[in-house]
């Protein structure tokens, strides 16, 4: 009968933490809604969501692997609204191979399609000064940016993940 007894207050037990533990995963789920997209995915390591790295994420979607610089590594990505919201500890500047800059806010975002970063917010390239990249699409040889002018450059130049230099201001 002992035994019987330990076995069903076992089984309750347990139900009850699944229950418990579930409430926790909902209440982190509520936390980062309300704290904002930023947390997202600090939250997602805390319930155990793992995501592959941002360069397996972009060179998936035909994007150069380098395009961010080294310093980016979290990210939170919606694949119903296909949303890629990219977080770099600060605000930096990243030459390339070729001699083109980039400089990078602390959040990077835009809409992640096959080749293509568009509504882009939160990088500029130098065009004789800072412009504001809208759009950036890559084919098997180039990386176009679009700055208000399209600007292309060559796709080799960013196919190696690079350091950013921190710059004081965006």
């Amino acid at each position: 009968m002992d035994e019987i007894m330990n076995k069903v207050g076992a089984y309750w037990l347990g139900q009850r933490a699944n229950k418990e533990i579930s409430s926790a995963g909902n209440d982190l789920e509520s936390l980062s809604t309300s704290v904002g997209d930023g947390a997202k995915w600090l939250v997602n390591k805390l319930k155990g969501k793992m995501q592959k790295p941002l360069a397996e994420l972009l060179k998936e979607h035909g994007l150069p692997v380098g395009l961010f610089p080294r310093e980016a590594t979290n990210y939170d990505f919606a694949p119903e609204t296909r949303r890629l919201t990219v977080y770099i500890p600060s605000p930096c500047e990243v030459g390339y191979r070729d001699g083109s800059e980039l400089r990078f806010d602390a959040t990077v975002s835009g809409t992640l399609g096959d080749g293509r970063l568009t509504e882009v917010e939160g990088v500029k390239t130098k065009v004789l000064v800072w412009a504001r990249v809208t759009a950036v699409k890559a084919d098997a040889a180039k990386v176009h940016f679009t700055a208000g002018i399209k600007r292309s450059r060559s796709r080799d130049a960013y196919e190696v993940v690079r350091g950013g230099i921190t710059v004081d201001e965006f």
